[in-house]
């Protein structure tokens, strides 16, 4: 139990302490995850389950969509792309298909890896503007 305590406050600082680029990384990890146990769920007919994993897709989703800034084109693309996987997710939890599930997880999957590597690159170009400025 004193375990798990641990690990919760571990998990609660290092949220509280993230970046806004962090974050997001955690999120789309979060929806990866999610849509993995959705999709494991579904294969089990484990309706319960899948339902939990898919609303919590669903809901991260919901939060990227919210924290677009739309003054930029990429924002309505995102937009667009959020909300047809969201619709995906909607009807893969009616049809209880993992098939659609997988293909949003696709999806997920892509966009974190993007972001993963724009994280990598920034931080490269960031710390080579620190240098040329010493």
């Amino acid at each position: 139990m004193a375990l798990k305590n641990a690990y919760d406050q571990y998990k609660e600082n290092s949220v509280y302490t993230a970046s806004p680029e962090e974050l997001t990384l955690m999120l789309y990890n979060g929806l990866v995850k999610f849509l993995m146990q959705a999709q494991m769920a579904l294969n089990d007919k484990n309706i319960e389950k899948a339902n939990k994993s898919i609303i919590r897709a669903q809901d991260i989703i919901s939060e990227f969509r919210c924290t677009l800034d739309m003054k930029y084109d990429i924002a309505h693309q995102l937009d667009l792309l959020y909300d047809y996987m969201y619709r995906r997710l909607v009807d893969a939890n009616i049809k209880k298909d993992g098939a659609i599930a997988e293909e949003v997880l696709g999806f997920a999957k892509e966009l974190r890896d993007t972001w993963e590597q724009a994280m990598k690159i920034a931080k490269q170009q960031n710390s080579r503007t620190a240098q040329v400025a010493k």
